[in-house]
């Protein structure tokens, strides 16, 4: 938890709360359902939750955003972001139903309400959102192709509707297929952790 408030010093105290009662939760889900790799349960702060916490770090969702998390897997990033932005609405989908299930007995725990989930794929949905955000599921033409009419094409924040995708490694040859506007951040300016030095936020739009 320490690592969150590191780079986030101005949570309150029920966001606070609910950041430390991650741990347990998912170390509890863990045991049942292995959503994420033992290995990496060990780093749940800095692996898991700050790299979902990046995008925070790109954009402050204005009160109202829609946003669609999409192979959301253990619930990521859409729980942490749904803790740091409680008057945004996040939808959480897996096409995996135990995840699904597990994400929604983290939500439970939490106690969000503005967290729905859904078993379903990305390409079977016809509602718009104002943003996507995703780690990393497919390549980024895939993404694209699968969300095509997913975006509303009028937007209210800071940065433009589009997709937020978490990507480590070199996706140059992807980004050159997409023929639209982009910018990729590198999470490496915004934490010191060496975790971060290969990881990437692309804003598509």
């Amino acid at each position: 938890m320490k690592i969150i408030s590191k780079y986030f010093t101005e949570l309150t105290q029920d966001q606070t709360d609910r950041f430390i009662q991650l741990n347990p939760l998912y170390s509890e889900l863990n045991e049942k359902i292995n959503v994420i790799s033992r290995r990496d349960i060990e780093n749940l702060y800095e692996r898991h939750v700050l790299h979902s916490l990046a995008i925070a770090r790109v954009i402050s969702f204005e009160p109202g955003t829609s946003v669609l998390d999409a192979g959301t897997g253990g619930g990521f990033p859409g729980i942490p972001l749904a803790i740091i932005f409680p008057d945004v609405q996040f939808h959480l989908i897996d096409s995996i139903g135990k995840k699904i299930k597990g994400v929604e007995s983290i939500i439970q725990g939490l106690g969000l309400k503005n967290v729905t989930t859904d078993q379903t794929r990305l390409e079977d949905l016809n509602q718009k959102y104002d943003f996507i955000v995703s780690r990393a599921v497919a390549t980024i033409p895939q993404m694209l192709s699968w969300s095509k009419g997913l975006i509303e094409p009028a937007g209210f924040n800071a940065l433009p509707n589009g997709m937020l995708y978490l990507k480590g490694g070199d996706f140059s040859e992807e980004l050159k297929q997409v023929g639209r506007n982009y910018i990729v951040y590198n999470l490496s300016n915004f934490f010191e952790e060496e975790f971060f030095e290969t990881k990437r936020l692309i804003h598509l739009w």
